[in-house]
């Protein structure tokens, strides 16, 4: 991801998730040392993901898929990319929050075996002014086959 594809990664941002993150949010992962990958086909961006390194954990901090390509494969291909450059990366464990609500993501995560560690109440905001929880979820990447 770079600079130059923050306007995009942002419009698909603002449709998938109930508390989007901002461009200021992208303009500081493009700057920082986080990862930040985009996924086009064609040109067309399809989506992205940002996530961040720490000693020897990696934390999935945003993944979206634009609406016409979700549920054909491309949010698995996006989270098994961010794995691997994590795993590569010399990273032991892979961690994530993930609304209790958002059913596919839960499916998609639990399909590759994470597991809930934990829950961060009132995490993400909602329209209605009631926070809903956050499940965090973790897989050993030891345990991840190339």
């Amino acid at each position: 991801m770079s600079a130059e594809d923050v306007d995009e990664v942002l419009s698909i941002e603002l449709r998938v998730h109930a508390a989007p993150w901002g461009r200021g949010h992208f303009m500081d992962s493009v700057a920082s040392d986080q990862i930040a990958k985009v996924c086009r086909v064609d040109g067309v961006l399809v989506g992205y993901f940002v996530m961040m390194l720490a000693v020897d954990e990696a934390h999935l901090l945003t993944l979206g898929v634009a609406g016409k390509f979700q549920g054909i494969g491309f949010g698995a291909r996006l989270l098994r990319h961010a794995m691997d450059l994590a795993r590569r990366g010399g990273m032991d464990s892979f961690f994530l929050e993930v609304r209790p609500s958002n059913a596919r993501a839960l499916a998609l995560y639990r399909n590759y075996g994470f597991q809930r560690v934990g829950v961060r109440r009132a995490y993400y905001p909602a329209q209605d002014g009631v926070r809903e929880d956050a499940l965090v979820m973790r897989i050993s990447l030891e345990e991840i086959v190339a």
